[in-house]
């Protein structure tokens, strides 16, 4: 190891990297690249040692109704257009029978933001369900799903109050939303959020918060490549930071990349480089310490998802054998035996969990409702890991 990357191991560990070396290490070439790459590996190694995790997930897109008009979004759709849709719970329930037939532990709910205040057809669509707001059936589908399947939800439900998100916990033991980016540039003319009142940077960080007053199990995270400076990577990286020495709720911290697909607004925009996204991992693991979980998802990087080790991630996010991911479709998952190979390959043994880490389980104790504990701790072993498949019934 080089005297570089020993200085930024002991940088990181005294929590004494600054804003701006973190911003020229975000623009790291050659030499100081594979200095920042060492050093990032070893800060996980040392806390994670040669283990990397994944969830086996079901994906189920409760709406795609959405009153945010995001520039690079795909999955959100007006109601008349082809794959506007809001789930039944017949269509809920059957989603998950078919994810826990295949071994799926979770159930990831992703849904539009409040577009009942923007539509009368998804207003009418939820009254004809029984229920006035979008939150409200996410609640009783989280509660239906945990019911009558066992699979653990975890809700991206969007930016919501204090009510909400404790009304949530009670049936999801974990939940997330991405900061993406803090910076309110986003929402200006011709920005990635300029038509998203949903990504207001100071109302999604204020709900991480609060998360975190509740003692919640989130995740978060940012999205690289939709016109924001490198300096704004860090200071969303720097807010999470912060965010998580108040409260310890953060559990996972997703670095991903932006793709550009045809008909979005930022259709021709370039997509995030390889490097940029290995360079980010890295100073995310430097700035957030060796503990901290951090991954990127590897069907957007489908040819070196390998590489991402290198960078320093201990987890490949949710992964599932039933359904696409309905956020980028164009993009497939992994096989699960073809992820734990190449893991191999790298030298790092792949092992289950459940959408909630194993930490929050056990060792951090406050963190699981007293109605969810059970469900959770049926399905985990004695190091909070999902059970061995052939220990289920």
């Amino acid at each position: 190891m080089t005297d570089r990357s020993t200085e930024l191991i002991q940088k990181s560990a005294e929590s004494a990297l600054s804003a701006e070396e973190a911003t020229a290490l975000m623009g790291a070439q050659g030499p100081a690249m594979l200095d920042l790459l060492r050093a990032a590996c070893v800060l996980r190694d040392e806390a994670k040692g040669n283990r990397v995790t994944y969830s086996r997930k079901v994906f189920i897109p409760l709406t795609t109704l959405c009153r945010d008009d995001c520039g690079y979004c795909t999955f959100k759709r007006d109601p008349g257009q082809p794959g506007a849709k809001t789930l039944s719970p017949e269509e809920v329930l059957e989603i998950a029978r078919r994810g826990k037939a295949r071994g799926c532990k979770e159930a990831l709910f992703s849904l539009g933001d409040k577009p009942e205040l923007r539509f009368p057809e998804a207003a009418a669509e939820l009254a004809r369900f029984g229920y006035k707001t979008t939150t409200d059936y996410l609640v009783a589908m989280c509660r239906l799903v945990l019911e009558e399947t066992g699979l653990l939800p975890h809700p991206n439900p969007g930016t919501l109050g204090r009510h909400d998100l404790a009304r949530l916990r009670e049936v999801s033991p974990s939940m997330g939303v991405m900061l993406e980016n803090v910076s309110p540039r986003m929402r200006q003319p011709g920005m990635a959020h300029e038509h998203a009142p949903d990504k207001v940077p100071g109302a999604r960080v204020a709900m991480v918060r609060m998360a975190g007053e509740l003692r919640i199990p989130f995740t978060t995270g940012l999205l690289i490549g939709i016109g924001e400076t490198l300096r704004e990577r860090v200071d969303t990286l720097l807010v999470i930071k912060r965010l998580q020495e108040a409260h310890g709720h953060i559990q996972e911290v997703i670095v991903q990349n932006f793709r550009a697909k045809p008909a979005i607004p930022m259709a021709d925009w370039p997509d995030a480089t390889l490097m940029e996204l290995l360079r980010t991992i890295a100073v995310a693991r430097l700035l957030l310490g060796g503990e901290m979980n951090i991954q990127a998802p590897p069907n957007l990087s489908p040819e070196v998802y390998p590489l991402l080790l290198l960078a320093g991630i201990n987890d490949w996010g949710g992964v599932s054998p039933v359904t696409p991911d309905h956020i980028n479709p164009e993009a497939p998952w992994p096989e699960i035996q073809r992820l734990a190979q190449f893991s191999a390959d790298a030298g790092y043994a792949l092992r289950e969990r459940l959408c909630v880490y194993p930490e929050y389980i056990d060792r951090k104790p406050g963190f699981l409702s007293d109605g969810l504990r059970d469900a959770v701790l049926r399905q985990a072993d004695g190091e909070g890991y999902a059970l061995a498949e052939e220990k289920y019934a």
